[in-house]
This record gives C-alpha cells, structure tokens and sequence, in this order.
C-alpha cells in the first residue's frame, strides 16, 4: 500500500523529507511522537541497500517529517532535488516499510 510518492527538493535535504499532504497515513496513524520505521531502501532498479535502514519519524509544525534515516539514505544513493522517492507498506504476514528512490538522472 502506497504511502506517499514526493519529488524531492531542497528543503527535503535541509530540514528533513516532509510527508507530502496527500499522503495516506492509514499505515502510520497508531503511531504517535517519534517512530523509528525499520524500512527496506531500493533503488529503481532494484538495488538494495544490505540492511534495513532505521527512519525516525516525527511531527514537526503539524506535519510528518523523515529525519536520521533519511539523511544517509539520501547520501547513499546520491539523491537530488527532482529525484522522487516512493515510501509504502507491504503486508506479508507483517508489516514491512519500504523506500524505493528513483534518481532523475
């Protein structure tokens, strides 16, 4: 299930990546105060990072914002402003996060 799609831009490598408005938080609403998502990170292609990687997230002037975690995500697979990341939730007998970014160029 999809949670959101963003094309990223500077601010999102400032401040930390901010959950776009039309995100569907169904999957984050039992969460309150700072959550740490264990989140599987993979590019477009299909390359994944060897371990999960731990996104803290928290509520920041009302809205959900991606902090450590994210920084070293976007680090490790060069992100850019107008690249766009995918964040969603598969249901497999668990819950899993996952992070797919897809690099413009």
């Amino acid at each position: 299930m999809e949670i959101f799609t963003k094309q990223l831009t500077p601010i999102d490598f400032g401040r930390g990546l901010e959950l776009p408005p039309r995100s569907n938080l169904e999957p984050l609403q039992h969460l309150q105060g700072t959550i740490e998502l264990s989140t599987i990170v993979e590019s477009a292609a299909g390359t994944r990072l060897p371990e999960p990687v731990t996104i803290h997230c928290s509520t920041i002037r009302g809205s959900l914002v991606f902090k450590t975690g994210w920084f070293g995500i976007a680090h490790d697979f060069a992100l850019k402003s107008g690249d766009t990341v995918t964040f969603y939730q598969e249901v497999n007998g668990g819950a899993q996060f996952k992070l797919r970014v897809r690099n413009v160029c």
